[in-house]
């Protein structure tokens, strides 16, 4: 019996040892990924910058900011919100807060009775909200963990018809802001219409700027920036969904990792208990047998005693 639950546990923990080792793999895969993903936040970080400098110059020129990006309807009928998730589980709560974030956003307009469409980015928010019978408008999925400027454009260029055509008349921006390595936070954006104190305002460090002579008119050139201003927001988002993504999972795994090591542990000692109870077991037995045989071998035969007793008589 104990022999058996020996093998049992044994097994069980060859079966933890090998898994074991794949979260082990994985966390440190997460976490040299995570260097690129923040140096891919930071090298596009100086576009965003400028392409927002060059618009509060166009602004500061007289361009007017008229544009449909940037009026804010009167009545609110429809609201879109853009999603970005992972392709990928096994990262803990990440996916899972974004979907929650979504889904409160979306009860919180129903109840107000306003419509609404989802854009989403990443396999595992398409397929939560498809299954459940949401209105999807957009889903984009394979790029969640090394996204390309085309695939923020396309996701960008989905609402920015749709609100230019009057179909949508607010779209909120939801994705994971990475912080840093152990704090990533879920942040809810408008991202339309393009808020005009973020375009507008000065600096207090800029000091004096220098005039520019605009050709073309600054209005038509704005015309051309603003949606490049809002595919670069998206993008921004979804370089610091993948670097909150991988910090996620390196934490998922390191956690997987350290219970596997627990449970091992665990396993070990119950393994080792039931060996050093089979042993006892052998040897009370071996003892137990050595004694009787001892006994046998020094114990009269009582019915030849009784007949030695007979003759003497």
């Amino acid at each position: 019996m104990a022999s058996g639950q020996e093998r049992i546990l044994r097994r069980r923990i060859r079966s933890v040892q090998s898994t074991k080792k794949i979260t082990r793999a994985m966390e440190l895969i997460a976490a040299s990924r995570i260097v690129r993903a923040q140096q891919r936040v930071e090298a596009a970080r100086p576009y965003a910058e400028q392409i927002t400098e060059v618009i509060r110059q166009l602004a500061a020129s007289g361009a007017g900011l008229d544009h449909p990006l940037l009026q804010p309807r009167d009545e609110i009928n429809k609201v879109a919100f853009v999603a970005i998730t992972a392709d990928r589980g096994l990262a803990g709560a990440y996916n899972s807060s974004i979907i929650r974030t979504v889904e409160r956003a979306v009860a919180e307009q129903r109840s107000r009775n306003v419509d609404y469409s989802l854009a989403v980015a990443g396999k595992k928010a398409e397929s939560y909200f498809r299954w459940r019978g949401y209105d999807l408008m957009y889903a984009g999925t394979g790029f969640s963990e090394q996204p390309h400027y085309e695939n923020a454009r396309d996701l960008a260029d989905s609402v920015i018809e749709l609100y230019e055509q009057g179909e949508i008349d607010q779209v909120q921006l939801v994705y994971t802001r990475f912080l840093s390595m152990g704090t990533q936070r879920v942040t809810t954006r408008r991202l339309l219409p393009i808020e005009t104190g973020a375009i507008t305002e000065r600096r207090d460090d800029e000091g004096l700027t220098a005039a520019y002579e605009f050709e073309p008119e600054p209005n038509e050139i704005l015309e051309h920036l603003l949606p490049r201003y809002v595919e670069a927001r998206v993008f921004s988002a979804m370089l610091e969904a993948a670097a909150s993504e991988q910090a996620a999972r390196q934490r998922a795994m390191r956690a997987a990792t350290d219970n596997a090591e627990e449970l091992i542990k665990n396993l070990s000692i119950d393994a080792n208990k039931l060996r050093q109870a089979g042993i006892t077991t052998e040897i009370m037995e071996i003892v137990g047998g050595a004694e009787a045989l001892r006994q046998a071998t020094h114990t009269p035969d009582h019915e030849a005693f009784r007949e030695m007793e007979f003759q003497q008589s």
